[in-house]
């Protein structure tokens, strides 16, 4: 996986001059970026300006303890690795420093290539750290959707142009339309196509934050900023700093934090929970929502500025009712993404009529999962209009209907469906009032099942 930043920023704590001019001059590199600090007051006013991977800290120091230093200093920072330097008769506290995090111990007059070694695997612990949050709060790939456009009819030829325009420029992005229609797809594409395209996309849904936590999800927080906060936590903006970050359903945001994501925007700096001190970070946003944000401004529901502050950019997706021609490509694209062993899976020509005729509420993610229940009932891997699920047969029939020309042949059959639904699916009953045997219900409605 492609680390967050192949740079090292590594802090060095330690009251000797010298001590501090050799590390930087001899540890730096175009790969690793040093800095330095003679005391505790040093310390913390670097770690309030800048994030460190590694800290190298003197057991000794004139104003601090460096083992109440180093724990101080993780508050602050929780995504770091400390470091220890000692003298020899500091070996057991080293030792006991250990057992309280720190990453390793180093005794002086210290060898310049055993600190590199131990550097370089110190920072191989923080980015696995790193990535394994970012795994956490990565977008889940859903196999419901394709990871690509599919089809060529104008509105997603369209929405090709709009994400091909907007992807390099860095500017925040709000893709609007129903559920299921691919708003996470032209996420994914904007970002890969994007000067952040080395650097994970970081996805989280609004309307899946704890809303008693949702500062701390987004922010993060210090350790004891409230109940249970036994540890400072880094939130989805440090994680997402340099990067993308993907803010799905944002109409979910609650209004009571939306002027603190409002001023992020703004900035790009923030604070954690129980924090004072502010972090700058660098990222771009895009966000995503199923509802009309202008009509929650209108009720109340959402913070107008925020509205106008996130709505730089707006692609709009129409749903698959509006785009009815790209149907059988994508039905066709489904298949090839299911079938085992590139099985030659096909769909009868009824089937894909019914396909066509449904309105799909659901739609892309809802055509994904009729393709993948015909498959599984399917005979000779053939789709028909028997495996697709009831909804379809009825949206199909509702149509026939309410057809002043359909046949008689259709006329009849809608009639034995009122009727059936008149006795709720009782089909000796629904015979009887139909004046038909039982036998003579069953073959019309195996007639009409085989069609």
């Amino acid at each position: 996986m492609t680390q967050k930043s192949e740079t090292i920023n590594i802090l060095v704590v330690d009251d000797e001059k010298s001590i501090r001019r050799l590390i930087e001059k001899e540890i730096s590199s175009l790969r690793r970026t040093v800095k330095t600090a003679g005391s505790r007051t040093e310390a913390i006013n670097a770690i309030k300006k800048l994030s460190f991977d590694i800290i190298i800290l003197d057991i000794r120091l004139p104003d601090a303890n460096g083992i109440e230093l180093m724990e101080e200093l993780q508050a602050e920072i929780s995504l770091v690795k400390v470091i220890l330097i000692t003298g020899f008769g500091d070996v057991d506290d080293a030792v006991e420093a250990m057992k309280m995090g720190a990453y390793d111990y180093i005794t002086k007059p210290f060898d310049l290539n055993r600190l590199e070694v131990v550097i370089e695997k110190a920072y191989q612990q923080v980015s696995l750290e790193r990535e394994n949050i970012i795994l956490r709060h990565r977008h889940k790939q859903e196999k419901k959707i394709p990871m690509h456009l599919v089809g060529q009819s104008s509105a997603t030829n369209h929405l090709r142009f709009m994400i091909d325009k907007v992807a390099p420029t860095g500017v925040s992005v709000l893709i609007s339309g129903e559920s299921g229609t691919g708003k996470n797809v032209a996420a994914k594409l904007i970002h890969s196509q994007s000067m952040r395209a080395g650097i994970p996309l970081i996805t989280k849904s609004c309307a899946t934050l704890q809303s008693e936590l949702m500062r701390s999800e987004l922010f993060g927080h210090k350790k004891g900023a409230f109940t249970g906060a036994d540890k400072s936590e880094e939130g989805l903006l440090a994680i997402a700093d340099k990067g993308t970050l993907f803010l799905d359903e944002i109409g979910d945001l609650p209004l009571n934090v939306q002027p603190s994501f409002l001023r992020l925007l703004e900035n790009q700096t923030f604070r954690r929970v129980g924090e004072k001190n502010e972090k700058q970070v660098d990222i771009r946003f895009i966000f995503a929502t199923n509802r009309e944000l202008q009509k929650e401004v209108e009720a109340g529901r959402f913070n107008e500025a925020l509205y106008h502050r996130i709505n730089v950019f707006n692609i709009k997706i129409l749903p698959l009712r509006k785009r009815k021609e790209e149907i059988p490509v994508l039905a066709k694209y489904f298949l090839g993404q299911l079938q085992p062993n590139n099985d030659n899976y096909k769909i009868s020509k009824k089937a894909k009529q019914l396909l066509l005729k449904y309105n799909w509420p659901g739609n892309a993610r809802e055509l994904y999962n009729v393709i993948e229940r015909g498959m599984i009932l399917s005979e000779n891997k053939i789709i028909t209009e028997q495996t697709l699920p009831f909804e379809l047969l009825e949206s199909f029939n509702e149509d026939r209907c309410d057809n002043p020309f359909s046949s008689l042949e259709e006329i009849e059959q809608c009639h034995i469906k009122k009727v059936l639904e008149y006795t709720d699916g009782h089909r000796a009953k629904a015979a009887k009032i139909l004046g038909i045997s039982r036998k003579t219900l069953y073959r019309r409605l195996s007639v009409e099942m085989i069609k």
